[in-house]
């Protein structure tokens, strides 16, 4: 019977499956009922038991590499413990979150078992013709792929199914013996920015997008550079919202014009930068040009701060348009979230 596997693996803690993991369960057991296939789980952690708590109610059958070995992401110990929970399953169809973790040794490993792999796919449709579908091109086209060769590997976006949300509770699991290398790699420690450093938050409901108009002369004839570093710095910490940006904004520095200091080309969105995932998104001193707004194409809700009535938010390309100052309202937001952190905890 045909068999089809979902490789996960837990998070820094070792013990707690990602969510881009569980979305990939998710997205497994919508194709093994479709298809009338056995479904298995591999997971690729230092504690395996703990993190196949979720996966009780799945219905699945559990395989697992565990140790000291597999608490930190390398090639060769992620090949090889990929690569033996495979052999184990043997199956037709491998379907795993396209992480920085396994993005990097997914393509590795199906070229050890003679597969071919497909990568960044947000839908896997089909029941008797399989058809896994991903954008090209800046997400400007979308693309339907099929594959006779198996076994094939599917690489799913994080943010394009539900969380696989079971029961928890105690689940029987197959340790997978690993044969690993000898190691050349030693990970000595992790090195993170503060959490009021970090602006690029996946996980976070909104997205609040920077154009250039933030570094432009206001209405008193005046650049106020520092003040809009200070009032999105403020928004961000409040709010918990990832920061993206306009390229002409990053782009600024090198023409010896105001920038923000805290703004790189990673929080660069559009067309020739991110195309991230948030349920709510709100763009503030931007045009709302065809370049940008390319890379809202998954923002759930859009709204938009501009003092031009006719900027290109309000053709069409925004839910809501607040026709006002971005710094007067941004001003104010940061001071109701200021008070709303006074206000006493509501009593249970």
């Amino acid at each position: 019977m045909e068999s089809i596997l979902v490789l996960t693996h837990a998070d820094e803690t070792g013990s707690t499956l990602t969510k881009a993991s569980l979305e990939a369960v998710t997205a497994g057991k919508d194709l093994a009922a479709r298809r009338g296939a056995l479904l298995a789980i591999g997971m690729v952690a230092q504690n395996s038991a703990a993190a196949a708590a979720t996966l009780n109610s799945s219905s699945a059958r559990l395989l697992a590499v565990s140790g000291e070995a597999f608490a930190q992401p390398r090639y060769a110990s992620d090949a090889a413990a990929c690569e033996a929970v495979f052999r184990a399953a043997q199956a037709t169809f491998v379907l795993a979150p396209e992480s920085s973790r396994f993005a990097r040794v997914m393509a590795g490993v199906a070229h050890r078992l003679g597969g071919c792999i497909d990568t960044h796919v947000t839908a896997i449709s089909g029941a008797e013709n399989v058809e896994a579908t991903r954008w090209f091109y800046r997400q400007r086209v979308e693309a339907g792929l099929t594959r006779a060769a198996r076994p094939w590997f599917l690489l799913l976006e994080p943010g394009t199914h539900a969380a696989f949300a079971g029961q928890p509770g105690e689940a029987q699991v197959e340790q997978v013996a690993v044969e690993l290398p000898a190691p050349r790699t030693t990970v000595t420690g992790m090195r993170a920015p503060l959490a009021n450093e970090q602006t690029i938050r996946p996980d976070a409901k909104l997205l609040f997008v920077a154009g250039a108009g933030w570094t432009k002369k206001q209405p008193d004839g005046q650049v106020h550079a520092k003040e809009a570093g200070e009032l999105i710095l403020g928004f961000l910490n409040a709010s918990g919202a990832s920061l993206g940006s306009s390229k002409s904004l990053v782009d600024q520095g090198s023409d010896g014009q105001p920038v923000l200091p805290f703004l790189t080309h990673l929080n660069q969105v559009g067309q020739t930068g991110a195309t991230p995932r948030h349920a709510k998104g709100l763009a503030t001193c931007c045009h709302g040009e065809e370049p940008h707004v390319v890379g809202w194409r998954f923002i759930g809700e859009r709204r938009a701060i501009s003092l031009d009535p006719n900027c290109g938010w309000t053709r069409g390309k925004a839910d809501v348009v607040y026709v006002a100052d971005a710094f007067q309202v941004m001003r104010r937001v940061n001071e109701l979230l200021e008070l709303k952190k006074q206000l006493p905890a509501p009593s249970s």
